[in-house]
């Protein structure tokens, strides 16, 4: 029997932004200063969701923006050393059951355009492109795909999340992790 790490999935608060920061440098170039990030974390219609250990250490994170009867993803990352594991999945999913949980209607993002392994995690949640935002990253002129999510707030949608719940959770235990 081999033993897991406990992880937890849960919204986070300012003792975890100097780790966000360190994660925005290392997987995001310097999107967001750390008052962003502290706007962020106390603004109501947001959600800044972690992936932690035990020992507090951030594993990776989401944000999404609640307008109207959108859920908008604005920045997902995980830790460099972590990728390939199933936290970004978890991140996205999570992302999804507060939007719904919010009684929203559909998610938004824009992804880069050349950022593949992104957009097919997207598309495993059903994200679809409508749009290209034209030059939309300033340090490299890339394209941003627009992509869109229909229907979270439905039942149907509802034991989607909950069938992927239950994939994710098998796929990061046998990767030795606990959700």
């Amino acid at each position: 029997m081999s033993l897991s790490t406990r992880i937890y999935l849960s919204e986070i608060d300012q003792k975890f932004l100097a780790q966000l920061r360190a994660i925005d440098c290392a997987c995001l170039g310097d999107f967001w200063s750390l008052e962003a990030y502290q706007r962020e974390i106390d603004n109501p219609s947001s959600c800044v969701l972690g992936l932690t250990t035990e020992n507090h250490e951030l594993l990776g994170f989401g944000c999404l923006w609640a307008v109207m009867e959108e859920a908008h993803i604005t920045v997902l990352a995980v830790r460099p050393e972590y990728q390939g594991q199933g936290f970004g999945k978890s991140l996205v999913w999570g992302l999804l059951k507060k939007a719904r949980d919010r009684h929203l209607e559909w998610a938004t993002l824009e992804v880069r355009e050349s950022n593949h392994i992104a957009i097919a995690l997207y598309q495993s949640f059903g994200f679809q492109e409508i749009g290209r935002r034209p030059k939309y990253y300033e340090m490299t002129g890339e394209d941003a795909l627009m992509l869109w999510r229909k229907g979270i707030h439905t039942q149907e949608f509802g034991i989607l999340l909950e069938h992927w719940h239950e994939s994710i959770s098998f796929n990061l235990l046998a990767k030795g992790w606990n959700l």
